[in-house]
């Protein structure tokens, strides 16, 4: 299998239970983060903002950012290796 399949492979097995468990978390936040729950809301409203917005952020590294800087980083490795055999391949005829 290839790189890219693998990683298409294995972003589509982890994107249920990671989406799963960011709606579910998104769900439980979003009353605090609209002050509707009883008691302070000042206290509550900006800590639920601001975990509702690590979900977020935390979900699309794992599921965008993260695959895609991968692939980068092994593109560029591979690149490398073809130069670097290349030019040992080029020294190793010229002597």
């Amino acid at each position: 299998m290839s790189g890219f399949d693998a990683l298409v492979d294995a972003c589509h097995k982890r994107a249920r239970p990671i989406i799963m468990t960011t709606v579910a978390m998104f769900c439980g936040m979003l009353p605090a983060a609209l002050s509707l729950v009883e008691g302070d809301p000042s206290f509550r409203q900006p800590m639920a903002t601001v975990v509702i917005g690590g979900l977020v952020t935390s979900t699309i590294l794992s599921l965008v950012v993260i695959p895609v800087v991968y692939m980068f980083i092994d593109d560029f490795e591979a690149f490398i290796l073809r130069r670097f055999r290349k030019q040992s391949k080029e020294v190793s005829e010229l002597a």
